[in-house]
């Protein structure tokens, strides 16, 4: 294993370690090289293609066809009798009886996973639940998932493809938390280690199977959390991070010390996860990307990349192609007699000015200039992304520093304020490990929801105490059970509000003991702040209530 490995070469003991923090692409990996577990979907009779249906978009503006493979394949896809209204009332009994035969049936089908994801689940998942009960019973080896314990709100396309996310990895998620556990313990290390989330919080191994879906973006997630806490350090609240590594660019904002965090995040096409996420906007822009000329003769680079093998032609690892590193290696932007592949190496540089010379004669330019033209058009791309990743949140780049970091970010990082007008960069004292450090920086985090899509004037007396309190528990058990050390907890209420009859929410801070009054005041001040005027006597309405339940570990002084 990589990590006991690279104990062992750098001479730690397990008795030296104070904690284990750990990110893993996995989760990534499996979804993007579609390589997760044969995973079956259990719904309601009418939706067994709701998972191809999805909102009916298409992946590109033009064209009229397009080819998307779901998670769970329709030969996987079953429907059971049973249903539920919006309110959670049974309108048809679950036919338990007709369920059991579909899990024989299933046995032979050498599932690995099954989902359930019953319509309206969210107002009352008893239907959900007794069918695990029936399931498990028929076959305890199964990892079975019910969509109401990952996501508990009222997007039916967005919980079912969230929970089709889940079960599609939690078996090779789990295996991966044994191995690691074994091996760790093998090695004399039998504390608990702490897994980063693509929300910015850790948890612990032990919940990693069941927390599956929310580490497909954890990497990403780590090198925000550590950045934005560097620049607090500095004196910055408002910062912009472009982690530039061998084959993409991530570009997030933090606002007043805290990354943006999504609720929805698209892994690819019609496959959502309603989960939140610090929002990372990503392109095919790296140090890896290939340099080539388009069928009009136009110089493009990326996104496709050289990756790490053969990697760039510098790194004499069998790359032909030239790419963005190589671009720098002919400018005498990076060091020549760098080893940067491991092997001891020094780089070719021989090569990569014959990569790039070859470019540049089909372009008309010199070596020189085909080389800054490569870094001209990737920089191009990245401070495209940026501007359009603020402005979409109305943000001005102008008044936000920028860290850069990743392997290549600080050696680009110069042109991107320049190009984009951010006065201020900050760089990382190790930018190529930012990663790591984001998972020793992070704490624990739970995040739990429910909708409740209720008018404010409306709600019951205790109705929104009573669901904020069961949220609050909930999380707090989830913290007791981690076992990880914390200093203390802190604990927030979100509300999704809107005006009655729009589509879209805003997020409002509230307290568990409001009343209607201070519900619909909070929620007019926000709405006013974030668009400049009210809605005058439009009632306002609660769609989800959320609970964010944090546990600080010991603070870690910057290296």
């Amino acid at each position: 294993m990589g990590l006991l490995h690279a104990l062992d070469k750098a001479g730690i003991k397990p008795d030296e370690l104070e904690a284990l923090l750990h990110g893993t692409t996995i989760a990534t990996n499996a979804v993007i090289e579609r390589k997760g577990a044969r995973c079956a979907l259990v719904t309601t009779k009418g939706f067994r293609d709701v998972l191809e249906l999805g909102r009916r978009d298409r992946p590109q503006m033009y064209g009229l066809e397009g080819v998307h493979e779901p998670l769970i394949a329709r030969d996987l896809r079953f429907e059971v009798t049973q249903r539920m209204d919006h309110e959670g009332r049974e309108l048809v009994a679950l036919d338990e009886a007709e369920l059991r035969a579909l899990g024989e049936a299933l046995k032979s089908l050498k599932v690995e996973s099954i989902v359930i994801a019953y319509m309206h689940a969210y107002a009352n998942p008893a239907h959900e639940e007794r069918s695990r009960d029936i399931l498990k019973a028929i076959h305890p080896e199964w990892e079975i998932v019910t969509a109401t314990s990952v996501v508990r709100e009222y997007y039916e396309f967005e919980r079912t493809s969230t929970a089709a996310v889940q079960g599609y990895l939690q078996p090779l998620v789990a295996r991966y938390a044994r191995n690691l556990a074994g091996k760790l313990k093998d090695w004399g290390y039998d504390r608990e280690v702490a897994i980063m989330q693509s929300n910015g919080g850790v948890a612990p191994l032990r919940q990693l199977a069941e927390r599956a879906a929310y580490i497909v973006r954890s990497g990403p997630a780590a090198g925000v959390t550590a950045a934005a806490r560097i620049a607090q350090e500095a004196g910055f609240t408002h910062v912009i991070t472009g982690d530039m590594g061998g084959t993409s660019f991530d570009v997030a904002a933090v606002v007043n010390g805290k990354p943006d965090v999504a609720e929805l995040t698209n892994l690819d096409f019609r496959i959502p996860l309603r989960l939140p996420m610090i929002d990372v906007h990503t392109i095919g822009a790296g140090g890896g990307s290939i340099a080539y000329l388009d069928r009009g003769g136009m110089l493009q680079v990326g996104p496709r990349s050289a990756g790490a093998v053969p990697g760039p032609v510098a790194y004499r690892r069998g790359g032909t192609e030239p790419t963005v590193t190589d671009a720098n290696v002919v400018l005498g932007r990076i060091n020549p007699e760098s080893r940067m592949n491991g092997d001891g190496n020094t780089l070719d540089v021989e090569g990569a000015r014959r990569a790039v010379s070859d470019l540049g004669a089909k372009l008309g330019l010199s070596m020189e200039q085909t080389a800054e033209a490569i870094l001209a058009v990737v920089n191009q791309r990245m401070a495209g992304r940026i501007r359009l990743m603020s402005i979409e949140r109305g943000l001005d780049p102008r008044d936000f520093a920028l860290v850069a970091f990743g392997g290549a970010g600080p050696l680009h990082g110069g042109a991107l304020i320049r190009e984009v007008g951010v006065s201020t960069m900050l760089v990382p004292l190790y930018p190529g490990v930012l990663c790591a450090l984001g998972c020793v920086y992070a704490d624990l985090r739970y995040d739990l929801s429910q909708t409740l899509e209720k008018r404010v004037d409306r709600l019951e007396a205790g109705e929104l105490t009573a669901i904020l309190k069961g949220q609050r528990e909930q999380g707090m058990a989830h913290l007791t059970n981690s076992q990880v050390p914390i200093d203390h907890h802190d604990i927030s209420h979100m509300a999704d509000m809107a005006y009655s009859g729009q589509i879209h929410t805003l997020a409002v801070p509230i307290e568990s003991q409001w009343d209607a009054k201070q519900l619909s005041e909070a929620f007019n001040q926000a709405y006013r702040e974030k668009f400049g005027n009210v809605l005058e006597g439009i009632a306002a309405v609660i769609v989800n209530l959320r609970t964010v339940v944090v546990g600080t570990r010991s603070a870690v002084a910057l290296p």
